[in-house]
């Protein structure tokens, strides 16, 4: 029985990057041999084990034939008499597929170490393609890493893309990569290079359409959507924005992919259709409630917002409302951090002051202190009827909160 360090930790150590976890391969073992040691398991597709002590993962040495489509679509053979190498050759980069022994001595069969310092991200066998969620990986790491894809393995990726492999790919576990992409530190790159492969297009068209999408000049000095979405969610990763302020960013323009071109540039009404695409975007994916709940707001208000300067109080007052600013205060704080990002997301903007965000801010605070309960007190001792109250009292807290921000704002 032999014990090797693999995967991301020897990786990241070898490119002198802090380690979160520790994962090891057994070789030589069985699965009663790690019961009988005291590991604990917990692998269901296939032999993961749990040491008694550190809680660090251990799998037995593997190896894994394709028999049907898709992520699952594996069949696992672990056994004693399966080498380290050929664990390894299982794995999907080079980079990944490194090992170190008890007496730290690297063990690179394909490589890695040598793409490590070439900054490249490359595949070690045709098998490779039997898993689409390689794809979003090898993206992910591309922008982890500001790696480059290696000519062969970029053609791969455009292959599983048209022979519809990616096609097969699991609603949660694409959401899983996009989520980990978004938190990178340049996560345009992500995107950028599923376009190259093909694969945004089939994963989220809604945003691989707003590529060559013009805008109005004078607003946009990019012109281009989908370029202007790529820099707004680079700005996010700048201000080290949540994954769903992020996520937010990154779907607020999806209506413009629908304005018919003789329209183009102008995109009246975008903010509804584009409403309605992330809420089909987010239900496709899995996206959870939060930052569903969260992008659906600012599809549908960020053109408002941008607007602060010309509300009047009574409209900022039913905004406030109707992105339950009152009940979710730190919601509404990332709204604003979202349609910031927009605003930011434009050449020559990311240093200039965005004062709406400044202005609605104040006439939440101000709008907010009002006493609703003491409204609703008073207005239900002096209604008998129940039937009019709710709506009387609904009325006059509006009513006061516009007051509040009338005056808070002149």
């Amino acid at each position: 029985m032999e014990t090797y360090l693999v995967g991301g930790s020897v990786r990241d150590e070898l490119l002198g990057l802090p380690i979160k976890d520790h994962d090891y391969v057994v070789v030589g073992a069985t699965p009663e041999v790690m019961t009988r040691l005291g590991y604990r398991p917990v692998g269901k597709d296939f032999p993961v084990f749990l040491h008694p002590q550190t809680q660090e993962q251990y799998a037995l040495a593997r190896t894994e034939r394709k028999v049907l489509r898709g992520y699952k679509g594996f069949e696992v053979y672990a056994s004693p008499e399966v080498t380290l190498k050929e664990d390894l050759a299982r794995r999907d980069l080079t980079i990944n597929a490194i090992a170190k022994d008890n007496d730290g001595n690297i063990i690179d069969p394909f490589n890695g170490v040598a793409d490590l310092e070439a900054g490249l991200l490359r595949h070690i066998s045709p098998a490779f393609s039997e898993d689409p969620v390689r794809i979003l990986r090898t993206a992910r790491f591309a922008t982890r890493f500001g790696f480059q894809i290696a000519p062969e393995t970029l053609k791969l990726m455009n292959e599983m893309v048209h022979n519809g492999e990616v096609d097969a790919l699991v609603p949660e576990r694409v959401w899983q990569e996009i989520a980990r992409g978004l938190m990178e530190n340049h996560p345009s790159r992500m995107f950028y290079t599923l376009r190259e492969c093909g694969a945004l297009t089939r994963i989220m068209p809604e945003v691989d359409v707003l590529f060559g999408v013009p805008q109005p000049a004078q607003a946009h000095p990019e012109i281009d959507t989908g370029v202007h979405v790529m820099m707004a969610i680079d700005y996010a990763a700048s201000q080290h924005h949540s994954s769903s302020v992020r996520f937010a960013t990154l779907t607020h323009d999806l209506g413009k992919g629908t304005t018919p071109p003789e329209e183009w540039p102008r995109h009246i009404g975008h903010e509804a259709r584009s409403e309605q695409l992330v809420r089909d975007l987010c239900e496709r994916i899995r996206v959870p409630k939060d930052a569903r709940n969260l992008a659906l707001l600012v599809a549908r208000y960020h053109g408002n917002v941008h607007r602060a300067g010309e509300l009047k109080p009574a409209t900022m007052a039913d905004m406030l409302q109707a992105v339950d600013a009152y009940r979710k205060p730190a919601r509404f704080k990332e709204f604003l951090q979202a349609c910031a990002c927009d605003f930011h997301g434009r050449p020559g903007y990311a240093a200039r002051p965005y004062f709406q965000a400044e202005r609605l801010q104040k006439a939440f605070l101000a709008a907010k202190s009002v006493d609703a309960g003491a409204i609703a007190a008073e207005l239900s001792q002096k209604l008998l009827d129940p039937t009019e109250r709710p709506a009387a009292i609904n009325t006059k807290i509006r009513e006061a909160r516009i007051t509040k921000i009338k005056t808070e704002l002149t």
